[in-house]
């Protein structure tokens, strides 16, 4: 299969920070995590106004393309109770599908961390949406919904249609895990799930133990279990004291801790950080292959799982 050509400044990874806290550390770490895996691409960084000057500069000096962003409201007279309180302005995240500039982006959490190069999947077929499936559904809501995917990894498109048809039905959208439900609904259709290894939510480990391949071999790794952030990690929360759990936060740690990863005062990488565009497209290439069997593998066992669930409604 051949990798069509790409305009490298088209493309880029966003992820997404507010506030004036330490979580400018989980976006450091993301930025040297990206270098230290060779990407060929820049990150950017959506900020709210209440980010203060010196954590831009910070995010600056570290090669990031700060970009200023307005707060995306829920609507007021909302009634759903949010799954914790702080994803009410993570509806502000919309505001990335207006980046139109770039043809492609791949969208990153700020407490995420990636372990492997994931370039290629800038090349996967456009017209869809790109997420890893969320395996947790509270028992309580009943019975579960359609193929339901995490929104703190995503690969998607820009359009200004998109972005307006996302904020108008925000104002009518109000649900306990804000706007990842939201995006779930509106790319619904179009959503293609893609590989846990893109995606791992640190929950899996406790959760699914079936289900989680050998930790050396994650891509990338999601934070979001309470009290796994590497920069505030104390080990006393539960399930923190794991042994398993202790080896990705030192894999973080040592990536953030690494000065050598830090960017150039010339605004260059350090040494051995780019690899030659014969390497990358072989690279690219097989990775391809290999995902598209496994996209293929996976769709056919989500419709299967879907095609029994609803026989078993009948």
């Amino acid at each position: 299969m051949d990798v069509p050509a790409v305009n490298l400044a088209s493309r880029a990874y966003v992820t997404f920070l507010a506030g004036n806290k330490d979580y400018v550390k989980g976006v450091v770490g993301l930025a040297k995590g990206l270098r230290k895996t060779k990407s060929q691409y820049p990150l950017v960084v959506a900020v709210l106004p209440d980010v203060p000057e010196e954590h831009r500069k910070i995010l600056q000096s570290q090669g990031c393309i700060v970009r200023d962003i307005e707060p995306v409201y829920p609507p007021e007279n909302h009634q759903a109770e949010f799954a914790m309180a702080y994803y009410v302005i993570n509806y502000s995240k919309l505001r990335i599908f207006n980046f139109v500039e770039y043809s492609k982006m791949i969208y990153l959490d700020g407490d995420i961390q990636v372990f492997d190069n994931i370039d290629h999947l800038f090349h996967l077929p456009d017209g869809y949406f790109y997420a890893v499936l969320d395996c947790f559904w509270p028992a309580e809501l009943g019975s579960p919904p359609p193929p339901y995917f995490n929104a703190g990894m995503f690969v998607y498109e820009p359009k200004l249609s998109t972005y307006n048809n996302l904020l108008t039905s925000s104002k009518y959208s109000s649900t306990p895990f804000a706007e990842q439900d939201l995006l779930n609904l509106f790319f619904r259709d179009v959503y293609k799930p893609i590989p846990s290894e893109y995606n791992f939510v640190l929950a899996m480990l406790w959760r699914h133990p079936e289900n989680v391949i050998q930790i050396e071999s994650l891509k990338v790794v999601h934070y979001c279990a309470a009290g796994s952030k590497p920069w505030r990690y104390t080990g006393e929360e539960e399930n923190m004291e794991r042994e398993d759990i202790k080896k990705l936060v030192k894999k973080w740690r040592d990536i953030y801790e690494d000065r050598s990863l830090d960017l150039k005062k010339d605004g260059h990488d350090s040494e051995d950080s780019k690899q030659s565009t014969a390497d990358m497209s072989a690279f690219v290439q097989n990775l391809l292959q290999q995902m598209q069997t496994r996209f293929q593998s996976m769709s056919d066992n989500i419709v299967t799982k879907n095609i029994l669930f609803s026989d078993s409604l009948i």
